[in-house]
């Protein structure tokens, strides 16, 4: 059985904005204490697990989806995955913000995704 090119695409692409979302923001959190260049170094050590699942996931999605449409896909991907990081992981309250901002990308994606 060969797993559909939309879910092998959009689960490594949510797997890497999992990483990719803590290699940006979790030291602020973790290594507040620390000079800013060891965050830099701990985050690009981070954002490599990122980098190892974002450029495959591209690569399949390319075989059936534009590049326009894959960025699409990223950023509604990378606000599912940061809403509750920010909420959750960095303690930050939810916003009405959040909302509207889905709502403009549930648009981004009805107008790249239209035949």
């Amino acid at each position: 059985m060969q797993i559909p090119v939309i879910v092998q695409t959009g689960g490594l692409l949510v797997l890497s904005n999992v990483f990719m979302t803590y290699a940006w923001y979790g030291h602020l959190k973790n290594l507040h204490n620390r000079a800013w260049w060891i965050a830099a170094l701990v985050s690009w050590g981070i954002a490599l697990f990122e980098y190892l699942l974002q450029v495959p996931a591209n690569r399949i999605g390319n075989t059936q989806y534009s590049v326009a449409q894959l960025k699409i896909m990223q950023e509604v991907i990378a606000l599912t995955v940061f809403v509750p990081f920010a909420m959750l992981y960095m303690d930050q309250p939810f916003k009405l913000d959040y909302v509207w901002a889905g709502l403009c990308l549930m648009g981004a994606v009805y107008f790249i995704f239209r035949a």
